[in-house]
């Protein structure tokens, strides 16, 4: 039976491809759940719960697949429930594909609350707490640790504490590693969670883990307010993915625990992975991040004000709870039109331009920002076009490396049920002043006008073809203007070596788009030839 230690290393129980594959939207395949678990193990997460056994062929094959896994830190959990009533344990179906899993750990989840036990089973108090000691000793027997999820556990308590004390008695004298404390609905209050933790700390020396819902706001808060309580083992999802309102973020759990109320839970090296773990989950549920999620979210350590800008460049705790860095985020400077002098200054250094706060420029380019976001322009998340911006006012003129004759886009449909075709005609004046007219069919028009562009480009600029457009997004902007509203587009683009983003603004969305479009070829080809300058001067430095 495992030891309860008031100031143990917090074991960290992660339920994203179980619990969280239960979120809205949210739905993994074989490979995508087996690359989350090795994320998941490289960034010091003990227990890794798989899934259910049985309930579907997805988890059905992911047990055997993970054994093929050099997991080296972390522990692979199998889930299910207790025994059925009216069923011996050694013939209970659900028991027996548990334990086909083959997993050093058995998580199982059982009934806490009378309500349940009367109205959802439908059997006698005391069935109930067989049921819960007999399915934990049997799995013991068979496997290293047991969990046991004790269902309904507050709600349990706030209506029954002596019962629901009983079930967690049952299940410790049973041989259970440890007892999972769950907040299954969600809705219980921080000193709620506190109370019916100790009470539960009272019974003996069997450690207690917290699993929290989010349906008040509240999963992080109650998990944290649970450790303080005496858990040891805190279980969540990363972004908090999960059920109705999702789970406890680990994201945000493992930060105020290490940081905030000096717990233990990873290591220094795997706290900064974090933001990368993140975004890896994101990625393949194929959800758009959170921009604004606390520690790891792009926007996390984003300043935007001008006082704030100026204040964090002398001494950046003025505005930030911590350093950035310790968890592998980065401190960011946005540019808009409540921008300030400072923000063009941090950002143009970013960019390695070199520039005085007494020079012109600032104010020019500062200037250019308040009147293109007026005009429905965003530089936040165009980067390289604001770069492109600062280049222009720094040297008097913006570097062009091709000029537009003409282009055209038109789409035809032939029939219903059938995709519509786009084609693009492109005429551009290339830098030794060749004309170059070209025509490329895509699966809209922005793809057929990029793939036109880059046609007539790459035989000045074969570097294009390493280019990749990875996202596009229109924004509509006075939507009660109807079809004749602006629009604004923002296009990310990258190679292998970076990402970029650009912006454009029209009332015609094709305006637009070839804006942005134009914006992020002709940043990559600055980028590059900066790239080469600086090396050149480097190699020029070390002769």
């Amino acid at each position: 039976m495992a030891r309860r230690d008031a100031m143990s290393r917090i074991a960290l129980y992660d339920t994203t491809l179980r619990d969280g594959c239960q979120s809205e939207d949210v739905a993994f395949t074989l490979e995508d759940k087996l690359r989350i678990a090795e994320e998941l193990d490289a960034s010091g997460i003990s227990y890794i719960e798989g899934g259910w056994p049985g309930s579907n062929p997805r988890d059905q094959e992911f047990f055997p697949a993970v054994r093929e896994l050099n997991l080296r830190h972390a522990k692979v959990a199998a889930f299910g429930s207790t025994r059925r009533a009216g069923t011996a344990v050694e013939d209970d179906l659900n028991l027996r594909q548990l334990l086909k899993a083959k997993t050093p750990v058995v998580t199982i989840v059982g009934k806490t609350w009378d309500l349940h036990v009367r109205d959802d089973l439908r059997i006698s108090r005391d069935e109930n707490l067989d049921i819960i000691g007999e399915s934990i000793a049997y799995l013991k027997r068979r496997v290293d640790e047991v969990f046991f999820d004790a269902e309904h556990f507050f709600d349990g308590y706030k209506a029954d504490a002596e019962y629901t004390l009983k079930c967690l008695k049952a299940a410790a004298d049973a041989g259970a590693d440890v007892l999972v404390l769950c907040d299954t609905r969600g809705g219980s209050m921080p000193h709620e969670i506190r109370e019916a933790v100790r009470a539960a700390a009272a019974l003996g020396a069997t450690a207690l883990g917290i699993h929290c819902h989010n349906d008040c706001e509240l999963a992080v808060a109650n998990s944290l307010a649970a450790v303080e309580a005496g858990a040891t083992q805190v279980q969540g999802t990363i972004n908090g993915f999960g059920e109705r309102c999702g789970n406890a973020n680990l994201c945000s759990v493992i930060p105020n625990l290490q940081l905030k109320l000096g717990r233990e839970c990873v290591s220094p090296e795997q706290l900064k992975l974090l933001p990368h773990v993140s975004g890896v989950v994101y990625e393949l549920a194929n959800i758009e991040p959170f921009k604004r999620q606390a520690y790891v979210g792009a926007s996390a350590f984003a300043h935007k004000g001008g006082l704030h800008v100026a204040a964090v460049q002398k001494n950046s705790e003025t505005y930030e709870h911590i350093d950035p860095q310790v968890i592998g985020n980065t401190q960011r400077v946005l540019v808009s039109d409540l921008s300030g002098r400072s923000n063009v200054i941090y950002k143009a250094r970013q960019f390695g331009f070199d520039i005085d706060p007494a020079n012109p420029a600032v104010k020019t380019v500062l200037d250019k920002v308040k009147q293109l976001e007026n005009a429905g322009y965003q530089y936040e998340g165009a980067d390289a076009s604001f770069e492109l911006l600062i280049q222009e006012a720094l040297g008097g003129a913006r570097v062009h490396h091709f000029r537009l004759i003409s282009f055209r886009v038109s789409d035809e449909k032939l029939r219903d049920g059938e995709p519509a075709l786009s084609e693009a005609t492109v005429r551009i004046e290339g830098p030794d002043g060749r004309i170059e007219h070209t025509v490329a069919q895509g699966n809209g028009p922005l793809n057929s006008l990029d793939r036109a562009l880059r046609k007539a480009l790459t035989p000045f600029y074969p570097e294009l073809n390493e280019l990749e457009l990875l996202d596009y997004k229109v924004r509509v902007l006075g939507g009660s203007a109807g079809t004749q509203a602006t629009v604004r587009v923002l296009i990310e683009s990258g190679d292998s070596r970076s990402k970029w983003g650009t912006v454009g603004v029209s009332t015609n969305v094709l305006e637009a788009s070839w804006q942005a479009l134009v914006d992020s070829i002709e940043y990559k080809l600055y980028k590059d030839r900066k790239e080469q300058r600086d090396a050149g001067e480097r190699v020029s430095a070390d002769g």
